[in-house]
């Protein structure tokens, strides 16, 4: 089982589950930019954006037994 963002509401569970981070605050900041940018009628010449997630390992998963 893998989690997003190791929500709180997942801090009880067994066992601990693994989970992945997200950088919120680039993505916010990212996202307000494009506005802005298109708001003002340029063209966004990104192809994509891949933000950098990590992933923190819990005892949820693991190596097959």
């Amino acid at each position: 089982m893998v989690g997003f963002d190791d929500l709180p509401v997942a801090a009880p569970v067994e066992p601990p589950p693994t989970t992945t981070h997200q950088p919120l605050a680039e993505m916010a900041a990212t996202a307000t930019e494009l506005a802005l940018a298109l708001g003002r009628g340029e063209a966004d010449t990104r192809a994509g954006l891949e933000p950098a997630t990590t992933l923190t390992a819990r005892g949820s998963t693991g190596v097959p037994s």
